[in-house]
């Protein structure tokens, strides 16, 4: 984990063989805050990216670089309960649960903020749906749909250096999203790299939005899948059963180490 310029005390757990943090949306917040003005990555793991994680080394090399991994499943959460990690619901961090603290803050606070993502007919629409709750809030946003290899992705992060947003979320769903980001970092700006998948999505009104009491509950995949069930089957009903021999692998650890012991990264300082 990279150093920053703000300590904050958060626990960094390994589970179902990545590394995650336990931390809370308020955390977030201030990280943000507090590391104004630097590059950080806020990743975010859940079975789906779990999944991917295992299988793609580059997935592998984006979280390693990332200086705090929300998680943002609540069934995650509460499997990391029933091996003995110190969590709860509300360690859950998803851009629907957290929204209206974000923008509000980012008012509050003035960062100018940059979204990358969402087809080009329902940019304004999204950013509407934001400055009507949030009419302080400095909001840029771009299209997700360009060819990552060619010159529209140069024109873009030209676009971006020459905003120099504080946050820049990025919402072009896993692994695309997070593969774009470990490809241009080297050419992103000093700011809070946030990858969001639909998020915007959800605000432009052309995704449903699940209700929270969802998500709070670990049923929201079901109730996408309702809502998407060709393209969500593979993710909610096969990848999961890839996850086994991490599951085994987190229970023979349980029963190894006390409770104690168990916390891989203990306090990290954020």
């Amino acid at each position: 984990m990279k150093p920053s310029c703000r300590l904050l005390p958060v626990t960094r757990v390994a589970l179902m063989g990545a590394q995650m943090d336990v931390v809370t949306p308020d955390t977030v917040m201030d990280f943000i805050a507090g590391t104004r003005g630097r590059q950080t990555i806020i990743a975010n793991h859940n079975l789906h990216s779990l999944y991917l994680f295992q299988k793609c080394a580059d997935m592998r090399r984006f979280y390693a670089q990332a200086d705090l991994i929300e998680m943002d499943s609540t069934p995650l959460i509460l499997w990391g309960k029933l091996v003995g990690h110190e969590m709860s619901r509300a360690n859950r961090c998803t851009y629907l649960d957290f929204r209206e603290d974000f923008w509000s803050r980012a008012a509050e606070e003035g960062w100018r903020v940059f979204h990358v993502g969402g087809a080009p007919e329902h940019n304004q629409l999204s950013k509407d749906a934001i400055l009507r709750r949030h009419p302080r809030v400095k909001l840029e946003v771009r299209s997700g749909y360009f060819d990552v290899n060619g010159p529209e992705n140069d024109v873009l992060l030209k676009d971006i250096a020459a905003h120099r947003p504080d946050v820049l979320l990025v919402g072009m769903g896993m692994p695309r999203q997070e593969l774009w980001i470990l490809n241009a970092l080297d050419r992103l700006p000093p700011c809070a790299i946030l990858p969001v998948g639909a998020a915007f999505d959800y605000e432009a009104g052309v995704m449903n939005t699940p209700p929270r009491w969802a998500g709070q509950w670990g049923i929201e995949w079901l109730v996408r899948f309702l809502y998407e069930p060709k393209r969500l089957f593979t993710r909610y009903f096969i990848e999961p059963w890839t996850l086994i021999p991490f599951v085994m692998a987190d229970l023979l650890a349980r029963r190894r180490a006390p409770v104690n012991q168990y916390e891989s990264g203990a306090r990290q300082n954020l």
